[in-house]
């Protein structure tokens, strides 16, 4: 059996019509469903989030997905690329 988890759960997946804690027991057929909930989440949702999708052991976990680290200078090399 396969679950499809959504770890945090916000006010727009609490307003769609997805679920979550869902339990295939084909694997390809999980992944689909997964993947499909992660996109719809990324594209239809309010765009606060962004959403990933991670396989863990039988689980599909949706998550919000980890940001980079800001830098404090600006540009893509420490401020010195296009500055010529």
């Amino acid at each position: 059996m396969y679950t499809i988890l959504v770890e945090h759960v916000c006010g727009c997946f609490k307003r769609s019509d997805l679920e979550n804690n869902i339990q295939l027991e084909n694997k390809d057929d999980a992944l689909a469903k997964a993947m499909s909930m992660t996109t719809t989440m990324n594209e239809d949702f309010c765009g606060k989030h962004d959403f990933q999708l991670v396989e863990k052991d039988n689980n599909f976990v949706i998550s919000f997905k980890e940001h980079a680290p800001t830098h404090t200078t600006s540009g893509c090399c420490g401020g010195g690329c296009g500055s010529h």
